[in-house]
């Protein structure tokens, strides 16, 4: 009963009792959060426009990073560095759409993500032969100062992320909700062949859509590489994006960032409050018990569109 106790009333306790602190906790879940949902737009953005899941997703945020370190460490300051990553990952959309995509149209939604999870591996590949494997740090002025608000002890770096995803988010919904090529991303999501009947150019709409998401790559690797260096164990924060896309919705931008913030808190609070009852390392395994539960109950996730199929 104690450990019960415990689990499911102590941070309700903590939160009349020590505000600040469960304050914190909470704030801090929801920075991570915000990190997470920034790996979760690109396969947002790929999904509302194939209808498939990007695998390599997660690939681009390492290759983007890498690169970017890499024109740095050949002596390109930040604000040149940048603009030169962003036409490198434009160029590898426009060759991705060339060399693979242009031949895999109306083929199955099997063989789309099949060659995303061969992509995967050319990416980092490549990142591997030209930047090489070593760990590299990644400082473009970012501050990482911690400061004090109301008695709550906060990092400019995560403030700084949090600000970014908002932009980010907001400036993708104005693209994909009230632009021409928004609209006809989300026809060629539908059917290929009938976007194309009705003059919907694929090409052009899979090179904007696979350069958005290496942009996207980009800011999530600038965050992740300055927090935590960029190595290439950040190809696998995709795989912490697919629950987050699990409970906001596939084909939904706020949801990748609702999916995001809810995991993050869920994972700091129970790493906090009921690790030391459950046992420890509870944000390794929290987001996929979590992303289980919505697949039972409302697979089409929070923001996501049920789908009904009449036979």
């Amino acid at each position: 009963m104690d450990a019960l106790y415990h689990v499911l009333i102590s941070p309700f306790v903590d939160m009349a009792t020590q505000p600040v602190f469960f304050a914190e906790v909470v704030i801090g879940g929801l920075m991570a959060g915000v990190m997470y949902a920034l790996v979760a737009l690109g396969f947002a953005v790929i999904f509302k426009a194939s209808g498939v899941v990007n695998f390599a997703q997660g690939a681009m945020v390492l290759f983007a990073a890498l690169t970017l370190v890499g024109f740095m460490e050949h002596g390109l300051p930040s604000w040149a560095a940048i603009p030169m990553t962003i036409v490198v990952m434009i160029a590898l959309a426009y060759a991705i759409e060339r060399v693979i995509l242009r031949h895999l149209v109306n083929q199955p939604h099997i063989v789309l993500f099949m060659t995303t999870i061969g992509l995967a591996f050319v990416f980092e590949g490549l990142g591997e032969l030209i930047w090489g494997s070593n760990v590299k740090a990644l400082d473009i002025g970012i501050p990482d100062q911690p400061f004090f608000v109301g008695g709550m002890l906060l990092n400019q770096f995560e403030i700084f992320a949090a600000v970014t995803a908002a932009i980010l988010v907001t400036l993708l919904v104005i693209f994909l909700q009230k632009t021409a090529i928004g609209r006809a991303l989300r026809a060629v999501a539908d059917d290929h062949q009938a976007a194309q009947s009705v003059g919907i150019p694929l090409q052009t709409i899979w090179v904007v859509v696979w350069s958005v998401a290496g942009f996207i790559a980009l800011v999530a690797g600038v965050m992740w590489g300055a927090q935590s260096g960029v190595q290439f164990s950040l190809s696998l924060i995709a795989f912490k994006a697919l629950p987050v896309l699990i409970l906001g919705g596939f084909n939904s931008i706020p949801g990748a960032i609702v999916g995001g913030l809810i995991i993050g808190v869920g994972e700091k609070v129970a790493e906090i409050y009921w690790g030391p009852i459950i046992g420890g390392a509870i944000e390794n395994w929290f987001a996929y018990v979590l992303a289980m539960v919505f697949l039972m109950f409302r697979p089409q996730g929070l923001f996501g569109e049920k789908i009904i199929e009449r036979v």
